[in-house]
């Protein structure tokens, strides 16, 4: 545990000194909070409340392309190669990455509910344990994907550009830039096969309607699920150095990680009610201004 701990603590300071890393960890989401709060909410409390679940999923979300960008450049550089000739397995290495990355997470998040309070005067943030559950849960997922992109990547431009490939759906499709429920139908139906659909949902019925964690075991389980798998093809995986070949069924590993959301996506769209949520708090905003409290889960 004690060569853990160490482990730990060095990808804690090699990833402040990554500004790939440190902007997609903190400068991203910082300036996606104050987008969010003062265009389209407009300082409005109740609308800062709706639009804070996928501020925070933004900051969740984008572990996986500081974390991918980050063992890549260590790969190129030759840190690994040092790890690698101390007594560290790759899953060390990798369950310490994931470990630093949720230490790195939290404060920001931290500063993105302090600033909620205090300077948009939201009245409540609405179920704190499902939230601290989402958080873990979503961070160690989203996590696991970037280490599943810098094990099938050789260098940095290979991994920006799946990155980016991965990223525009996440964020456009899934109701974290514009509200699920203001999609087109079919673009609903279609984010119901991506993990950060799952995610930005849950977060935001966790902090808007006050859900508790019960109410939301769908998306815990499905991104506790995926977690699981991508740390395990990571794991599979993962080279020390940049001269290792990646191996032939590589990518059909990686591409078998979305099979559970394939499999939920069918369900949901047939017989799940993550739509009617996203719906049911879209449709809150539109209630007269009088009505100040947002609707609240059934305990």
């Amino acid at each position: 545990m004690s060569n853990f701990g160490s482990l730990t603590r060095t990808r804690i300071l090699l990833a402040m000194r990554n500004k790939m890393f440190f902007f997609f960890s903190v400068i991203f989401p910082l300036g996606m909070f104050f987008l969010y709060a003062g265009i389209f909410a407009k300082g409005d409390a109740q609308k800062v409340s709706y639009f804070l679940g996928p501020v925070i999923a933004f900051n969740v979300m984008g572990s996986f392309w500081g974390l991918s960008a980050a063992l890549v450049m260590f790969r190129e550089q030759g840190i690994l190669r040092r790890f690698h000739v101390t007594p560290v397995t790759a899953t060390d290495m990798l369950a310490s990455s994931l470990l630093a990355n949720f230490v790195l997470t939290l404060p920001t998040i931290s500063i993105e509910l302090f600033m909620a309070r205090v300077i948009f005067h939201v009245p409540s943030l609405g179920d704190l344990l499902s939230l601290a559950v989402l958080v873990t849960v979503g961070t160690v997922s989203f996590g696991s994907l970037g280490l599943v992109v810098a094990s099938v990547t050789n260098t940095m431009q290979e991994t920006q550009v799946l990155n980016q490939l991965i990223w525009l759906p996440l964020i456009f499709l899934s109701g974290a830039t514009f509200p699920l429920a203001y999609l087109p139908k079919s673009v609903q139906h279609f984010g119901l096969f991506l993990p950060a659909t799952y995610l930005v949902t849950a977060l935001q019925s966790a902090l808007y309607q006050s859900f508790p964690v019960w109410r939301l075991l769908v998306q815990v389980l499905a991104l506790a699920v995926w977690a699981v798998l991508t740390f395990f093809v990571a794991a599979q995986l993962f080279r020390w150095e940049p001269e290792v070949k990646i191996p032939r069924n590589a990518k059909l590993w990686a591409l078998a990680t979305a099979l559970p959301f394939f499999l939920l996506g069918v369900w949901e769209n047939n017989n799940g009610d993550i739509l009617k949520q996203a719906q049911t708090a879209f449709q809150s905003l539109e209630r007269p201004a009088s009505s100040e409290q947002p609707p609240k889960a059934n305990q």
